[in-house]
């Protein structure tokens, strides 16, 4: 074991675990039996007493310097053990040594339980919290309708039906209730059948896709055919993505 750690004198900060450790285990308990198993579970893990990530029992793994943040807390409590020393001495004034310094390990025990409580509580609060904003989000994500595709909240998209498309398409089904130029359409009032219909005849003719992007906007193509569906389009017809907010109502 003292040869290992002398070949580790290269790695500072591992020799100086190892030797010390080692010293306290010969000082505790005496020699070590199983070598091997000694390293993985006592000789070679990081001990961090603080929340500094470079601590090793005290020490900084980079420097081998006292952690600064084990020290404050060590401050914390020697002025915890004199406070409490002090209320000792003033509720217990005519006590014995024995007596008094059991009562100072009584209150300090009791106090340091305390605030470990507390600190348990507060995590517990913070998961629960979390816990429930997890599900919400996953009850709205659930809630959203499945047929429309919403890729980012939008108010509501008041639009005309599409005009024909420039090149004769495949004849298909037309959307129910929209049989007209003029009729006004709701996308948020379109039934399932309705998002079928128009997906069916985009899929048999990109133009109507096109046509929908050059009069309405990307953002509603997106909505009543799916992004997937637009870019995978966009990609065959060689085009790039256009002005999300472009539109050309007033043109047609």
């Amino acid at each position: 074991m003292l040869y290992l750690v002398k070949q580790l004198k290269g790695t500072r900060a591992v020799a100086d675990r190892l030797a010390r450790r080692l010293a306290d285990q010969m000082r505790l308990a005496g020699p070590i039996k199983d070598p091997v198993g000694w390293l993985i579970g006592r000789g070679l893990p990081q001990r961090q007493w603080c929340t500094e990530p470079r601590c090793d029992e005290g020490v900084l793994l980079d420097s081998s310097r006292d952690c600064p943040r084990c020290e404050d807390r060590q401050i914390d409590r020697r002025a915890q053990r004199r406070a409490v020393a002090a209320a000792v001495d003033a509720a217990m004034p005519g006590a014995s040594e024995s007596e008094r310094r059991a009562a100072v390990e009584q209150q300090l025990h009791q106090d340091v339980t305390a605030e470990a409580w507390a600190k348990a509580r507060r995590w517990e609060q913070v998961r629960k919290q979390q816990a429930a904003a997890a599900k919400a989000r996953a009850e709205a994500a659930a809630a959203q309708p499945a047929d429309v595709v919403v890729d980012e909240p939008v108010g509501p998209v008041v639009l005309h039906a599409p005009r024909p498309a420039a090149v004769a398409p495949v004849p298909q089904p037309e959307p129910a209730d929209v049989d007209d130029d003029d009729q006004e359409l709701v996308l948020e009032e379109l039934t399932r059948e309705q998002v079928i219909d128009w997906r069916a005849r985009a899929a048999h003719d990109h133009q109507v896709v096109f046509d929908h992007i050059d009069r309405y906007g990307e953002i509603s193509a997106r909505r009543l055919f799916t992004s997937t569906f637009v870019d995978q389009v966009q990609r065959l017809a060689g085009l790039g993505h256009l002005d999300l907010g472009y539109t050309t109502w007033g043109q047609a």
